[in-house]
């Protein structure tokens, strides 16, 4: 294949002289001699990857499109929380398909991170304003599993009580993903009609759960029933819909204190699934239990407004096995696109899109009902039940002949839903399947009590009301994505991050109808290029990760962490070993993998790490041997956290197995095995892999992510099931393959790369790693090294020598590094006072260069203020960054030059990046926590 038509030469940052004289540095001849060093022998693989051969970008895109050609795209009615939706063109083009947003980092340096925050905050304040509630989170993966996160607050805010009521009228995935996140925590789960149940006579009664409007579509007045839950001390929880709270009473004016669900349908493809932003609101006494993430208004160092992430997005690593959720990844991209949808179409475009999608309802009801049919209940938003006597399979069959899709409910039943996008066909053909003829409707009257129409007005604030043409809503796109350093701009060096190239050609199919528009619960029929696609990317996984099988379901890394031990814990539990719960976790680990333990219903046991960053092997012997027969799991990330090959992993594991526990290994450094070995040959058991990182799913500013699992043999039986798999054990998240459209781009990274490319890469990452160690071992100590001084995919830099002669601390290197157009490494973690940095394959050396001369220019002002030369307060690392306001202002009262403040090194003349406020003060604002406003404007002008 020709360079021109090599995917791997676009891919790889760095090839031919450039890699020779990186070798160079490192002190190697050849590649492989670096590998050989670097990797520890006992855990090389021998074999090579069994995959196709590389295709070219083009051959690639041809071979999917004609493999999800397969699928049959038709109108979906199916609903069950899932709708056909208007992508605004404006918002797909500049949001969806835009490095600017999708290739960006979470907002954990807020400076660098104002447009996405504050397109979060947007999307915050709407979810309040719809639902009622002051408080809302900055997304959460889908419905589903909101509803379980839901549960897990109700259950740390109520009385001591472990008995939870779920209608049996919710969507059905969302109660099979409740029974699977209680059981392990000991929760019962009672599912009825809630209009007869009692909460007063259930003992242990912590919470209940509604749909509003039901999984069948019917509007019911609960606000008796949450009463009765109050009076019992329960939390009363409803899971709603947000087209359907622009006319409809929001559940914070019923007594709800949580309110969940999706915001798929403002603006988001259905996506066989996913990726979609669920959301969260809750009462003020809760807020600071809320899992996820929360945008805040704070304040910068002159005092103006600068937006932040603040409380739980730093929980699990604080209080890890006690915090309240393992959350970590969010759907922030999606969550944008929902929160530009309202910003763009305004309230009353709100308004006017859920009008008329009951008034076609209302229509078709009418002209069933006058047709002879008989429809169940008479109060209902978007969506009918309709009793068929005994046909609902024919009608169904009758209605997807018509290109209609309906909801087969039971033999005598079928479910209809309408959207935004229904048309006068798609009634006519709905009528059709019926037999009966589409009837004009006159009046536009609600079909619901009185007593249930809103009236409180919502979406006042001026960022709602004044960005309804296109020019302006796509400046208003481009004022916010400017704010904001993306891979677009530089490179982004997050150890245990991966933040590498994202291809377009991997994103060009997420825009094609037959993968964004399918419905991940229609006929099996039409979704066999999906399946396909899923089940040959299951297939590359499983060779690559050396495991038997391979669950895409889990829709986060945290999910898949979840659903490994999960399985961990079925296995065991079907061996008669229900007493094994202990899990050992090195104090060096990611903090969701103590969360996720707790959750699974595991014990935590910490396990400490040697002088030189590794497992201590025996203190994990006397940990192994202290649990006796209640030894269930070791959670262990490799290469370690600390971004070295431990010698000693095939050992572990082994002592492991020989106490009769599984291994569950983190697959966030998977991205330093692909090709050179494997979990499942170094000997673990289960291990998630991090689509978005690894396998090129972009971040897209914190989400989304995909977190499948690959499992060895005797786990396979206990992989997560699914209704629509004929298997509902262990069911994990909403959709049977989680966020399945964006699998896709997996699926295009590794046929455009093939066997030899994908290992290519990880030695590329790994000689990457080493070249920046080595720049920078004479200015900053490398902290953890392994074999001949050798580091992995990344490589930890020691600040506290410096810090301890300077005062100048790691913060204050992380905020002047955007002074340099960078975004900081990872900071204070695992070590506190370090930066972990990771390159990745795709940067080339001349950026690597530009980041080592930048670092190496801060050490340079670290040591001038050691040695008295710069002042110790007022010098450029304390007062980073440097917006432009500052640097243009008429006064300039610093101890040094403007120019040194903006333009650290000569490059930085010919293109700057400018961070839009100064630094933000974190704690100010957790103390007081603003996380819905106005708007930033409004709280400027407040402010001053």
């Amino acid at each position: 294949m020709s360079l021109h038509t090599d995917f791997l030469s676009r891919h790889l940052g760095t090839m031919g002289d450039d890699t020779a004289a990186m070798l160079e540095q490192v002190g190697y001849e050849s590649l492989a001699g670096l590998i050989d060093d670097a990797v520890p022998p006992a855990i090389r693989s021998k074999e090579v990857l069994e995959l196709p051969e590389a295709a070219s970008e083009a051959e690639a895109l041809d071979r999917l499109r004609g493999i999800m050609s397969r699928n049959q795209v038709k109108k979906n009615c199916i609903g069950q929380g899932y709708h056909g939706t208007h992508v605004p063109g404006v918002i797909q083009r500049n949001i969806l398909e835009n490095p600017g947003w999708y290739t960006a980092y979470t907002p954990y340096q807020a400076e660098i991170a104002q447009g996405r925050l504050e397109a979060l905050l947007n999307f915050q304040t709407m979810v309040a304003e719809l639902t009622g509630l002051p408080v809302s989170n900055a997304s959460l993966l889908d419905e589903g599993t909101a509803v379980a996160e839901a549960m897990s607050l109700a259950l740390a805010g109520a009385p001591k009580g472990k008995v939870i009521f779920v209608a049996e009228n919710c969507h059905p995935q969302t109660i099979d993903v409740v029974r699977t996140r209680a059981e392990p925590l000991g929760i019962e789960v009672q599912v009825g009609d809630w209009r007869s149940y009692d909460p007063a006579t259930a003992e242990g009664f912590f919470a209940a759960v509604v749909q509003y409007p039901d999984t069948h579509g019917r509007v019911d007045d609960v606000e008796a029933f949450f009463s009765k839950v109050k009076e019992a001390r329960g939390m009363a929880i409803a899971a709603a819909d947000l087209l359907a709270l622009t006319l409809l009473k929001p559940p914070g004016e019923f007594g709800a204190d949580i309110c969940v669900g999706s915001s798929q349908r403002f603006g988001v493809p259905m996506g066989f699934g996913g990726p979609h932003a669920a959301f969260m609101a809750c009462t003020d006494k809760l807020k600071r239990k809320l899992p996820g993430r929360i945008i805040g208004v704070s304040a910068d160092s002159k005092g103006r407004p600068g937006l932040r992430l603040s409380l739980q997005t730093r929980e699990q690593h604080i209080r890890r096995d006690k915090a309240t959720s393992n959350i970590c990844t969010a759907q922030v991209l999606l969550a944008v696109m929902a929160s530009m949808y309202a910003v763009y179409h305004g309230p009353e475009g709100l308004v006017h899109i859920a009008k008329r999608v009951h008034r076609a309802t209302a229509r078709l009801a009418k002209s069933l009902r006058d047709g002879g049919f008989e429809l169940v209940g008479d109060s209902f938003f978007d969506a009918l039940l309709v009793k068929v006597a005994d046909d609902a399979a024919g009608v169904c069959e009758t209605a997807c002949l018509n290109g209609v899709n309906l909801r087969l409910v039971d033999k005598d039943h079928v479910g209809i839903a309408l959207d935004e996008t229904t048309t006068e066909a798609d009634l006519y053909s709905i009528c059709g399947s019926f037999g009966v003829p589409l009837v004009s409707l006159e009046d536009g009257a609600f079909h619901w009590e009185a007593g249930l129409t809103r009236q409180s007005a919502f979406l006042t604030q001026k960022v709602f009301n004044q960005y309804q043409t296109e020019t302006e809503m796509l400046r208003y796109i481009k004022r916010l994505e400017s704010k904001d350093l993306a891979l677009n701009e530089s490179m982004i060096p997050l150890g245990s991050c991966t933040m590498k190239l994202n291809a377009t050609a991997e994103m060009m199919p997420l825009s094609w109808p037959e993968v964004s528009s399918i419905h991940p619960f229609a006929p099996d029929d039409q979704s066999i290029g999906y399946r396909e696609m899923l089940s040959q990317l299951e297939n590359w996984l499983a060779e690559i990760t050396g495991f038997a099988a391979v669950s895409l379901q889990p829709n986060a890394g945290s999910q898949g962490e979840y659903a490994g031990l999960l399985a961990i814990r079925r296995y065991h539990q079907s061996r008669g070993d229900e007493q094994r719960d202990i899990c050992l976790i090195p104090l060096s680990a990611h903090g969701t993998n103590p969360a996720s333990a707790v959750m699974a219903g595991m014990k935590v046991v910490g396990v400490r790490c040697d002088d030189d960053g590794n497992i201590d092997v025996e203190d994990l012997q006397a940990k192994i041997e202290a649990s006796e027969d209640r030894l269930s799991a070791l959670m262990v990330t490799y290469p370690s956290t600390h971004g070295v090959f431990e010698n000693t992993i095939v050992d572990i594991c082994e002592r492991i197995h020989a106490a009769g526990g599984q291994v569950y290994m983190d697959g966030a450094n998977m991205n330093a095995q692909v090709g050179l070995t494997s979990p499942g040959l170094i000997g673990a058991d289960v291990c998630h892999l991090n689509l978005h990182k690894t396998f090129c799913i972009p971040h897209g500013g914190g989400g989304p992510g995909v977190g499948p699992i690959g499992v060895a043999e005797q786990l396979v039986p206990f992989l997560p099931g699914h209704e629509t798999l004929e298997q509902t054990d262990g069911v994990v998240c909403s959709a049977p393959w989680g966020s399945a459209s964006i699998n896709t781009i997996s699926w295009m990274y590794i046929a455009m790369m093939g066997p030899d490319g994908l290992t290519k890469a990880t030695e590329m990452a790994i000689l990457n790693a080493n070249y920046i160690a080595r720049r920078l071992q004479d200015f900053f100590p490398v902290l953890y090294t392994g074999n001949k001084g050798l580091v992995a995919h990344e490589c930890i830099i020691d600040l506290r020598p410096l810090a301890e002669k300077s005062g100048v601390t790691v913060e204050d290197v992380a905020k002047r590094l955007m002074d340099y157009g960078y975004h900081a490494p990872t900071m204070s973690w695992p070590v506190a006072g370090t930066l972990m940095i990771e390159p990745t394959e795709s940067e080339a050396k001349s950026e690597l260069d530009r980041f080592c001369d930048s670092l190496i220019s801060i050490h340079g002002e670290i040591m001038a203020v050691a040695n008295g030369e710069a002042d110790p307060v007022d010098n450029v690392l304390k007062n980073a960054p440097h917006p432009a306001e500052d640097v243009c202002a008429d006064e300039w009262d610093h101890s040094y030059s403007r120019e040194s403040a903006a333009y650290p090194l000569p490059g930085l003349r010919r293109h700057k990046f400018w961070p839009s406020v100064g630094r933000v003060d974190n704690v100010a604002g957790d103390r007081n926590l603003v996380c819905t406003c106005d708007s930033v404007e409004a709280y400027a002008a407040a402010s001053s």
